[in-house]
């Protein structure tokens, strides 16, 4: 079936649903995933070529601007403000297959879809993201799905809406926020529940019936120490009990039971009730890229050079964001930043020259610790400290809030057509060119 059989409903294009299976398309540019990363790239790249050249392999209906969860889940924000329809967000250039990669064929240039699809290009983005495994936790998904169990997530946002529906059942007794024993996207978002927790408490006159408890799996409570040092004076100052190496194993949503593992201790665990229970699930990387080998290494995170985000085995592939091997912090912020060095990487190998430009593992977390306070961490690959403003961030300040608030979901959608690649550019005017 050529290119030209594509159909289009409600401005989204994608292959026909009524051809046969086993149909094959070619493509100069493949990109597997259209959140963050993949639709950014796709917006730096699209003028760069002509229509149909680009494909974008995405089954979700909407991109979701994440971050925002964190809002949703205290109640200042609803979902419909953190979601645009993935047509409306992808270049009109570009081929939106409504469709999931399920077997990478690298040496061939190659993926097979779903539907039965078989893509060939000349390069490829991998920006696939993680999966989450609400299933790995026993009794995790009949809790969830049980509107007054005092079980909920902020990850998803099939379950986002519970977190603060669970705030304002609670009467009484522990309220628990969990990080798990595996790799995460924006693992500050965690603790970010609790605080927000503690301040509609203390709001509503409900604190002094509450314990807020975060059991993390870290030996931190963040990984960068100055933001750390902070933190750990905001639970001392609120009360928080904070139990790191403790990691979420079951719950018995009929009995409100938790058993935690204490990670220092093969072995050892221990039942904790709750009233409310804020759980961040398992993680990793989807099933079907993690069994290329060929593409992945042993954790299943596809392998790249850290600095040009280019593919160790194959120099016609990249990977961007969460899916990707580089050891930074998995954020949105982190995807802004690689986006401008993979955009102008893969521009200079399609035109046979090497990948120059280098990411420096830039990351970012604002760290929400209220209805009106935030700290705003930013930092490397060495969890240097990379602070944009020319004041100490590791300070709850409202204006952080704000910019949290109301200036970073304008700046994601603004990112997603190819307008913002990071606070590097800001960060030299703001600090005069000094570091």
């Amino acid at each position: 079936m050529s290119m030209s059989r594509l159909i289009s409903v409600n401005s989204k294009r994608y292959f026909s649903k009524t051809s046969k299976l086993h149909d094959t398309h070619s493509c100069k540019l493949l990109i597997v995933g259209g959140g963050a990363g993949g639709c950014t790239v796709a917006a730096k790249l699209a003028n760069n070529f002509k229509k149909h050249e680009i494909i974008v392999v995405e089954p979700a209906e909407y991109n979701y601007y994440q971050p925002l969860f964190t809002l949703i889940g205290g109640g200042t924000k609803t979902i419909s403000d953190a979601r645009k329809p993935m047509g409306q967000v992808l270049p009109k250039n570009v081929t939106w297959v409504q469709d999931a990669v399920r077997e990478f064929s690298p040496k061939e240039n190659c993926v097979s879809t779903g539907c039965g699809h078989t893509i060939k290009y000349d390069f490829m983005l991998i920006a696939t993201g993680l999966q989450l495994n609400y299933d790995k936790i026993p009794g995790l998904l009949d809790a969830l799905k049980q509107k007054d169990s005092g079980v909920c997530s902020n990850y998803s946002e099939l379950y986002v809406e519970k977190t603060f529906e669970s705030l304002k059942r609670f009467k009484k007794g522990n309220a628990i926020f969990t990080l798990p024993n595996t790799p995460l996207k924006c693992p500050g978002a965690p603790q970010k529940a609790a605080y927000i927790a503690d301040a509609f408490f203390r709001k509503n006159n409900k604190r002094n019936n509450a314990r807020v408890i975060y059991n993390t799996s870290l030996p931190v409570i963040f990984g960068v120490k100055k933001y750390a040092d902070a933190l750990w004076k905001v639970v001392e100052g609120r009360d928080i009990d904070v139990n790191l190496r403790t990691n979420l194993v079951s719950i018995e949503p009929g009995k409100n039971v938790a058993t935690f593992e204490n990670l220092e201790k093969p072995g050892e665990t221990h039942a904790v009730n709750y009233e409310m229970l804020n759980v961040t699930p398992p993680m990793c990387t989807p099933n079907d890229l993690r069994k290329c080998r060929e593409l992945v290494n042993d954790a299943g995170f596809v392998d790249v050079n850290k600095d040009t985000m280019q593919s160790t085995k194959f120099d016609n592939v990249f990977a961007i964001g969460d899916c990707a091997s580089s050891p930074n912090s998995k954020t949105c912020a982190a995807v802004a930043s690689q986006s401008t060095v993979i955009a102008a990487n893969m521009t200079a190998v399609m035109s046979g020259n090497k990948p120059e430009a280098i990411y420096n593992g830039y990351a970012s977390c604002p760290l929400v610790t209220g209805y009106d306070k935030c700290i705003l961490a930013e930092f490397d690959y060495n969890l240097t400290p990379m602070e944009t403003f020319p004041f100490n961030q590791a300070r709850e300040l409202r204006s952080m809030y704000i910019m949290k608030r109301d200036i970073m979901p304008t700046v994601y959608w603004l990112m997603l057509r190819g307008y913002w690649g990071g606070p590097a550019t800001m960060r030299k005017f703001m600090r005069l060119g000094f570091a």
